[in-house]
């Protein structure tokens, strides 16, 4: 493994020079107005396929090298990428089986991307053949700091040999096809396998209804991407050890195809693409989604990872592709440094003349030059990122962690009750914007990730529980941790079967209750939550919920409060259990975003944990970075109105001002402070 050394933020994007060979000059323009912007880092070849390999074992490198010289002597750096995001035309006519079989058994047409199967080892060779050859050339080369694998890898393919493969995977895990029908419980209605060849892929023209198949399908999905980009790597490992790779996770709220905490072991650095709709109608939940996902993002490896991805002004494929206001661009790129990230890159550098993406924002527009008012925010930035080069490399101290799981996720969804859409994102959101208004820095992790350096860890809709997550809660807890659990936990293990002997099934001893049954109410029905008299929290009045409730018996649990109506009222809404030098709180129903804020803004300080201000007003964010023992708070205004903010004594990182005292921000403001 390979550390990412780059010893200032990256700047730049994706640089697409093949599709610009046949107009002269383009190559020295671009160079001008990379200078000019303050670039320092571009991503070379992501769909360069076709242009460096025109026919079959004929490679044409002349183009990039010619290209990574001229970006090397003019002080500019490189990410090489693989290519195998897309592959050239003549491939699929010539060998069609690398191309993807859908869920319905139909074998896609040539087009797109992401249309390629993983497995067949004619599209595994002609990859391998690449990236070797291009690690040979390239691999040594003085711009060359890092590799970019592939680009945002997705979907999937139910060709025979995937389904081979897949059943290889089953084979693996469970042994015996005993076992495996135990697992899937198929008994219920007559589904039991007699031969291992009886397997096949969930699909909508035949089995869809086991859920442990449908989730051992996710993960062998997951699995076989993975085991892709591992051989995508094993050259480039091979023959320039010392140069990191990456490639760009990306998807709102993370993609749902993919656990992207199942790269860890394969990737030195993390990489996202980030797409917000900014001036959608609330920039501030807008950015707590995508700090949301940065967060995600830097947990994987729990260290600084890389925007690879991102636009300047607009997209072209949201359903309104909405211009970023004055201001924006700057607050929403430093957003990603605030959270954890060296580098703000965009795609792409040059606007497409043609194709699908030709009015996709990028810092070069059809006009060609730099007179536009993108070009002097992409600069901006690139000024700003210069003078917070001591940051680089610096860590985001979080001491709280959300728990936000594929498995969990995948198996949430297919349940079929208690009601279609359970919003386990939606609801993972809720819980981590609560802890963020508390004004401290969050990690949002699986349940596979160690708890050691938390103090605090949110556990929402924990439905399934993997072995040993429910003995690792425990010593969080037994250790002096504090921890909430919600309602709909603890309710299946990891091939979906419905734990035996009452919910919250391995988490009842730690939570010290049990639950008898799950109320789900209409859109427009809600109870209330009370808040006990002399309650632990020193919480107040009644809130309203709603969606879920959960009806639960106190065992060693204590009782703060209970619902307000319905033929469940009186019982409890939320409860505490002592459990070693810690305590367990379970939050039985979906309460109105007032009481998750008071509820966590109490938990953060049960846990001993100090907000990086002490009042941080509606619309503003603040997170941190830490470098050396030295703190910089990144203080963001994402409302539409101007903030009064109390800072203790700290000295401005881009003016050098000293700062003390109460603040204002404008709306779509950053300051950065560094603290004395």
């Amino acid at each position: 493994m390979a550390e990412w050394t780059f010893p200032v933020f990256g700047h730049g994007g994706d640089y697409n020079p093949d599709q610009w060979l046949h107009i002269p000059g383009t190559l020295e323009e671009d160079i001008r107005l990379m200078k000019l912007s303050h670039v320092n880092l571009v991503s070379v070849g992501i769909f360069s396929w076709a242009a460096l390999e025109p026919e079959e074992g004929k490679y044409d490198f002349d183009w990039l090298e010619h290209v990574l010289d001229t970006l090397h002597e003019n002080g500019i750096s490189a990410l090489l990428a693989t290519p195998s995001g897309a592959r050239p035309v003549w491939m699929a006519q010539k060998y069609p089986e690398v191309l993807r079989v859908s869920a319905n058994r139909v074998r896609n047409l040539q087009g797109g991307r992401h249309n390629d199967c993983y497995t067949t080892p004619v599209y595994r060779e002609f990859v391998r053949r690449m990236n070797v050859a291009l690690a040979e050339k390239f691999g040594h080369h003085p711009a060359v700091v890092g590799w970019h694998i592939s680009n945002e890898y997705l979907g999937e393919c139910h060709c025979e040999c995937c389904q081979e493969a897949f059943r290889s995977f089953l084979k693996e895990k469970y042994l015996t096809l005993k076992a495996l029908n135990e697992a899937y419980w198929t008994g219920f209605w007559a589904k039991k396998y007699t031969d291992w060849n009886q397997i096949v892929s969930p699909s909508p023209r035949g089995e869809t209804g086991i859920h442990g198949l449908n989730l051992d399908w996710k993960r062998f999905v997951t699995r076989q991407t993975v085991d892709f980009m591992r051989q995508e790597i094993q050259p480039i490992r091979r023959l320039c050890p010392d140069k990191p790779v990456t490639t760009n996770f990306h998807g709102g709220h993370m993609l749902e195809d993919l656990d992207y905490f199942k790269f860890q072991d394969v990737l030195d650095i993390s990489s996202f693409d980030a797409y917000p709709a900014w001036g959608s109608g609330d920039d501030d939940k807008t950015a707590l989604e995508t700090s949301f996902n940065y967060d995600c993002t830097r947990s994987i490896l729990r260290k600084p990872w890389l925007l690879r991805e991102s636009t300047p002004s607009m997209t072209n494929w949201q359903e309104v592709c909405k211009l970023k206001r004055p201001g924006m661009h700057l607050l929403s790129s430093m957003q990603a440094v605030a959270h954890g990230a060296d580098s703000v890159q965009y795609f792409q550098w040059r606007k497409s003349r043609g194709s699908s993406e030709k009015f996709h924002g990028a810092v070069v527009d059809h006009v060609g030059h730099e007179h536009t008012r993108v070009f002097r925010d992409v600069t901006q930035v690139g000024e700003y990122l210069e003078k917070l080069k001591p940051l680089v490399g610096s860590r985001v101290p979080a001491q709280a962690a959300v728990i936000y799981d594929w498995n969990n996720r995948w198996a949430v969804k297919d349940a079929q009750g208690p009601r279609r859409d359970k919003q386990y994102e939606a609801t993972v959101l809720e819980h981590y914007a609560a802890l963020r208004r508390a004004g401290v820095d969050v990690d949002v992790i699986d349940e596979e990730q160690s708890l050691e350096p938390y103090k605090i860890v949110a556990a929402p809709m924990m439905y399934l529980v993997k072995p040993g997550v429910a003995e690792k809660l425990e010593k969080f807890v037994s250790g002096g941790g504090v921890l909430l659990m919600t309602y709909w936990s603890g309710i299946v293990d990891e091939n979906d079967l419905c734990f035996l002997g009452g919910f919250p099934g391995p988490l009842k001893k730690l939570a010290g209750i049990w639950s008898e049954e799950i109320d789900s109410l209409y859109p427009d029905e809600h109870n209330s939550i009370c808040m006990g008299e002399g309650n632990e929290l020193e919480i107040e009045g009644e809130y309203e919920c709603g969606f879920l409730l959960d009806l639960i018996h106190p065992e060693t649990a204590r009782v703060q409060a209970v619902y307000g109506s319905d033929f469940y009222k009186g019982m409890p809404a939320l409860t505490v259990n002592d459990f070693g030098k810690g305590k367990a709180w379970y939050l039985t129903a979906r309460p109105e975003e007032r009481f998750l804020q008071a509820l966590y803004a109490r938990l953060v300080r049960q846990a001993g944990l100090k907000p990086l201000l002490d009042s941080v007003p509606a619309g503003v964010q603040v997170t941190s970075r830490v470098k050396e023992g030295q703190l910089y708070r990144f203080i963001m205004n994402f409302g539409d109105n101007a903030a009064q903010v109390k800072v203790p004594a700290s000295q401005d990182a881009i003016s050098g001002e000293q700062v003390l005292g109460e603040i204002e921000l404008s709306p779509k403001q950053i300051r950065i402070l560094k603290q004395m």
